[in-house]
This record gives structure tokens, C-alpha cells and sequence, in this order.
């Protein structure tokens, strides 16, 4: 068994137009920069993004909105770094934003991994944000129901990968990650480092292989085109 693949062409290559992607990160942390960076130029179209946030300057989820590739967002903070690309696409009227509060997006990514129905939840209870849905008050608190949120694909950052595809992630870059990977039927893994079945330990898996689809070694350097690139290149010089 062995879902390692050597092009990451390929790796994206089925993922269709229309489909919900989930991508972990917390601001330009724990991104799969370069499976976005493959994505832009696979070619999918009216895609669905659950994220943090909205996409920073002009790589990664901004160059994919920048491309009209993106017809809906569905984060928690659209305004964070250089939101540009949002905004214009926002006020253009070529973008939907749903908005969704960081724990309430997690946890509904975590009711679609576990197979349940949704969950109550007081956040944004009385707000703008639960306008159209079922409330219930419990224990004389008003609670908003909230849906399972389940991806197509999850596009996912570790650390290390062996060919089965457990995984480990770097500090707080695992943020959302194992989440994404456990809610999606479909998950894609960037790794920095491919290592041998047996060298991870077993109490250090984050993520276990069952969840894990495709795996591409691409290294600890961004894309080309990221803004730390050249900054990491010179510091590992």
C-alpha cells in the first residue's frame, strides 16, 4: 500500500468544478500552499472553500479567487493580511461569503468526521448569523443548530508522511489539519518529509492513514511565488 505520489499534477488532477474544499490554516500558517499553487493551475472552477480565513496577497486561495475560480467562501475572518482579492471579488458580487465562528466551523467539520447530525451551540445565538435556522433553548440558554460541514477534498500540510499515510504535523501547524482530513472524502497530503514505515512513532501520529488518500513530499520551501520564499531560501543557505 502506498499513496505516495511522485507529481503533484496528479494528485489534484480529479478534483471537479463544483467541489467543497477544505483547507487548514491558521492565517499563513499550516496551509497547503503548494497543492492550492497546483489547484490554480489544474483548471477546477466554481469551487466551494471552507478556511480560517479568505486568502492573503496574491498566491494560494487569493490567486485562486483572482482567477474566478472560487464562487463561495465559507470562513471565519475574510478580512485578515491583504484580503484584496476578497474584497474585490466580494463587492463584484462574483464571491458568496457565509460566515461561520472558528470553533463552530471546526466543530461542524467534526460532526461530519464522526457521522453525526449536527450539534447545538449558544455562539452567534440572538445574531444575524442564525437567521434562518432552528433554535432551542436549553437550560435557559438560547442555542443555534448547526449542520455537519463535509468536504469533497481537504488539502492538507504535515510534517512528516510514510507511504501509508500517517501523519505528524509542526507545532502549530497542525491547527485545523487533522480535522479537514478526517471530514472529506477525499484528502491530499503535502508532506516536507516522506520517512520509512515504522520510523514515526506510533503515540506521535496525529493523523492516522485510514484518513489519508494521496501524499506528495514537496519539501519545507513554499512556491516559487510565495513571499517567503526567498526569505527561507536564504536562511537555509
Amino acid at each position: 500500500m502506498n499513496k505516495q505520489l511522485d507529481d503533484i499534477r496528479e494528485a489534484v488532477a480529479d478534483i471537479r468544478d463544483g467541489a467543497v474544499v477544505l483547507v487548514p490554516g491558521f492565517g499563513a500558517v499550516g496551509i497547503a500552499d503548494h497543492l492550492l499553487e497546483a489547484l490554480c493551475d489544474q483548471g477546477a472552477r466554481d469551487l466551494t472553500i471552507v478556511a480560517n480565513n479568505s486568502g492573503n496577497d496574491e498566491h494560494g486561495l487569493a490567486r485562486l479567487i483572482n482567477l474566478g475560480r472560487i464562487s463561495k467562501v465559507i470562513c471565519s475572518y475574510p478580512r485578515s493580511g491583504d484580503y484584496s482579492a476578497f474584497l474585490n471579488a466580494y463587492r463584484a458580487k462574483t464571491l458568496e461569503l457565509e460566515l461561520v465562528p472558528q470553533g463552530t466551523i471546526s466543530e461542524r467539520m467534526r460532526c461530519a468526521a464522526a457521522g453525526l447530525g449536527g450539534f447545538f451551540s449558544p455562539v452567534s445565538a440572538g445574531t444575524k448569523l442564525a437567521e434562518g435556522k432552528e433554535t432551542r433553548e436549553i437550560d435557559g440558554r438560547l442555542h443555534v443548530f448547526e449542520k455537519p460541514l463535509r468536504g469533497d477534498v481537504a488539502l492538507v500540510k504535515a510534517a512528516r508522511a510514510d507511504r501509508w499515510g500517517n501523519l505528524t504535523y509542526r507545532k502549530s501547524s497542525r491547527n485545523f489539519n487533522p480535522i479537514c482530513a478526517m471530514a472529506a472524502d477525499l484528502t491530499i497530503v503535502e508532506t516536507e518529509t516522506m520517512v520509512e514505515l515504522g520510523s514515526l512513532d506510533p503515540e506521535a501520529v496525529v493523523t492516522p492513514g485510514i484518513f489519508v488518500n494521496r501524499i506528495v513530499e514537496v519539501g519545507r520551501l513554499p512556491p516559487k511565488n510565495h513571499p517567503l520564499y526567498a526569505k527561507m531560501l536564504g536562511a537555509a543557505a
